[in-house]
Order: structure tokens, then C-alpha cells, then sequence
């Protein structure tokens, strides 16, 4: 199995966190967690299944995943081969016609989202690439060529960066208090720019934190109260609906 990650050049990097270029002989069925980016596949090779709730879906060879407050479930064939894109928080409202937290909780084709024969365009040259560094660069066009100029939001990059801070861990009414804005407003701006409230982004970066902490010799007691869970029962109530599994179960096959 390969897992490469590639950086992009430097007027995407504000943009994008990395590329993966992730290939696998074998057919493989994993859960994918939430995570604090949208995220978009293009399978170059093979196919790509979704599961839920025992029924299965095939997936476009491009498409796109928002940001999530439950784990997905996937399945690829024999011999796949997908270059992903990682956006930072704050990244694809730069590529977006629409406003980001349209596309919460949910995978849709890119053609949904970008013009259909730009996203044919891309699959074409990718199905011809002999390199993993022709396809990061066939990407790296189409992005550049989707790139708006428009202004960053300098208050929402300060609000994710105060959430980072606190591993997720702070109240959004210190947020807002922090950066003098009213919640209203604030929420508004956060979800078109981020994907998601501020509330359910807090609880992802602190969900990340939990499991950052996991692959360490702290006891579940220690890593419950460290971030911030009233008692046992609410720290496992959102450790399941974040990985379908306990916390305690997830940690014994760490």
C-alpha cells in the first residue's frame, strides 16, 4: 500500500494542506473520521464504494467530501489509485461558488461542484500520467485555474486559530467575546468560510486531540478530564458517534 504525501507550490499552500497520492493492490473496507478539512479524490485507477447503513454506493471517480460530524465508511476495489487533496480550514471557500457548509456531512461528485468538463479534463490527463509528480502537477492546474481572488476572512483564520489553541476546548461565547463579534454574525461568516458552526468545529479539533492522545500511556480517566468531558458517559457518547466504536475498544487496537 502507498501513502505519499506531496506539498503544494507556494500560491496554493495558504490553500491546501497536501496531496496524497495512496494506491493499494488489495480491496480494503476502513472507516474515515472527521477531520477539521474537506477533502477531494480523484481515482485514477479502480473504484470507490460508500457504506451506510448496510447499503452500498459507488462513488464518481471525482469527487468530494465535507466536512463531517460522524465517521464514513468506504470500500475500495483491487488496484486502486487516488490522488486526494487536503484543504486547510479555511481553503476551499477560495475554490467555491457556493458557501462551504452547503456541502456539510456529505460526498458528492465534483461535477456537482465544479464545471463538468474541467473535472472530465482532469481525469483524462490523469489516466495518461506515468508519475506521481505529473499527477500532483495535472491537480495542481486545475486548482490554480478554479483559484478566486477574493479576500480571506482574517477573523474566521483568527477563530480557528484560537480553537487549535485550546485543542477545541473553549466556549464560543469566549469566542466571541475574544473577537468582538456578536454570535449571530459570527456563526454566519464561520460556516460559509469553515464548513461547519464553530461549536461542531471546536468538537472535531477536540476529537482529533482525544485521539492524538490515545496513541499515548494516559489512562481514558486522564484523557476524558484533560479535554474537557463533564464525566465517562459523554466522553464515550461522542467518542462513538466520532469512530463508530468505544474508546476503550479503539485504544486496544491502537
Amino acid at each position: 500500500m502507498k501513502f505519499d504525501k506531496h506539498f503544494p507550490t507556494d500560491t496554493l499552500k495558504p490553500h491546501i494542506k497536501y496531496f496524497v497520492v495512496s494506491e493499494n493492490e488489495l480491496e480494503n473496507e476502513y472507516k474515515v473520521f472527521p477531520s477539521s478539512g474537506l477533502v477531494i479524490g480523484f481515482q485514477y485507477k479502480g473504484e470507490l464504494i460508500s457504506i451506510k447503513d448496510n447499503t452500498l454506493s459507488k462513488l464518481t471517480s471525482a469527487g468530494i467530501t465535507g466536512i463531517s460530524d460522524s465517521y464514513k465508511i468506504f470500500k475500495n476495489s483491487a488496484d486502486i489509485g487516488t490522488i486526494l487533496i487536503y484543504f486547510t480550514e479555511i481553503g476551499f471557500a477560495h475554490f467555491a461558488s457556493h458557501p462551504v457548509n452547503e456541502l456539510f456531512n456529505l460526498s458528492l461528485s465534483l461535477d456537482d461542484v465544479f464545471d463538468k468538463s474541467r473535472v472530465s479534463e482532469v481525469e483524462e490527463k490523469l489516466a495518461f500520467a506515468a508519475t506521481d509528480k505529473q499527477r500532483v502537477k495535472i491537480v495542481e492546474q486545475f486548482l490554480l485555474s478554479q483559484l478566486k481572488d477574493i479576500r480571506t476572512d482574517k477573523l474566521i483564520i483568527e477563530a480557528v486559530k484560537l480553537i487549535y489553541e485550546r485543542k477545541g476546548n473553549i466556549r464560543i461565547k469566549e469566542l466571541n467575546d475574544r473577537l468582538f463579534i456578536s454570535q449571530s454574525p459570527f456563526e454566519k461568516r464561520f460556516r460559509k468560510v469553515v464548513g461547519t458552526t464553530p461549536k461542531k468545529f471546536a468538537s472535531i479539533v477536540r476529537f482529533n486531540t482525544v485521539l492524538d492522545n490515545l496513541n499515548e500511556t494516559k489512562s481514558l480517566t486522564e484523557i476524558c478530564y484533560e479535554n474537557n468531558f463533564f464525566d465517562q458517559a459523554h466522553f464515550i457518547k461522542d467518542f462513538k458517534q466520532f469512530t463508530g466504536d468505544t474508546p476503550e475498544h479503539f485504544k486496544r487496537f491502537l
